[in-house]
């Protein structure tokens, strides 16, 4: 099969093949080139991650959550893990059917080191079945409050690096939209989500801005930067936190304070805890 420049050399064309980023007679379309494109950019930013777990730490742990099909993890251990010593890939996902899929196909590649696990957040924090402490949690698109999940089962595991795309961030959103009128008395600020794409729009910066106050107060520092080009994908906002332990001394009080100046007090313990 003729050389695709956009794929790595050591790249297994197999694994592309099962993930339907190759066709089976080996060709590349244009939606699975930007799905290719956003996956390699985003294990741009993990791999040096990886690489400072490793240097100290031979047995590196990560766990996806909400892992789908878990591109992310298998493209993970193809490009990382497979031709180190140790390590270990979780992928944590409620879906029993992709699961299965996901354990199978990792059995026929012979990836030895990844663990496809059906479990909720809850059951992901204590069960046996992970180690007490993960050294990088990622979440790529997962939807909505899955984001949120995420960032709680990373927080329990004192996750070293944490890598999210959020996704459909529609909780804040609802409520805006729920209390629009009540909050037309309250603030002024009411009037940056009075029409329909503001709130969705809106919603999403906030519920974002939120998220990076919470891991700033629990010790993290941030970085916050675009995971491709917006051509390839509107979800492209991409955080990275590393853990330092130095926590934000202002970050629940100022969470807290919008929270309670766009009318979403409701909303507390989702973000401080």
């Amino acid at each position: 099969m003729p050389a695709i420049p956009e794929i790595k050399p050591e790249q297994s064309v197999e694994l592309l093949k099962e993930l339907h980023i190759l066709t089976r007679d080996g060709k590349l379309n244009q939606d699975s080139r930007r799905k290719l494109k956003q996956v390699y950019h985003l294990y741009h930013f993990i791999e040096p991650l990886l690489a400072e777990v490793l240097a100290d730490n031979p047995e590196p742990t990560l766990a996806d959550h909400g892992a789908g099909k878990s591109y992310l993890g298998f493209i993970l251990y193809d490009l990382f893990f497979k031709n180190k010593a140790g390590g270990r890939i979780y992928g944590i996902e409620t879906r029993a059917e992709l699961v299965d899929k996901s354990r199978e196909l990792a059995q026929r590649l012979g990836f030895e080191r990844m663990s496809f696990l059906n479990l909720s957040v809850e059951e992901s924090i204590a069960s046996p079945a992970l180690p007490a402490r993960i050294d990088v949690v990622t979440a790529l698109h997962a939807c909505n409050t899955a984001t949120d999940d995420a960032i709680r089962f990373a927080l329990h595991k004192q996750a070293r690096f944490i890598v999210l795309v959020p996704c459909c961030q529609a909780e804040v959103a609802a409520k805006l939209r729920e209390k629009k009128n009540e909050s037309f008395g309250k603030t002024a600020l009411s009037e940056l989500w009075r029409h329909p794409i503001h709130t969705r729009e809106f919603g999403s910066q906030v519920t974002n801005a939120l998220r990076c106050l919470q891991l700033e107060a629990h010790g993290y520092q941030l970085t916050v930067t675009e995971l491709v080009g917006w051509e390839h994908s509107m979800k492209n906002e991409l955080i990275v936190a590393r853990y330092t332990g130095n926590r934000r001394k202002n970050a629940v009080e100022r969470l807290e304070s919008i929270l309670d100046e766009l009318n979403l007090g409701e909303l507390r313990q989702r973000f401080v805890y």
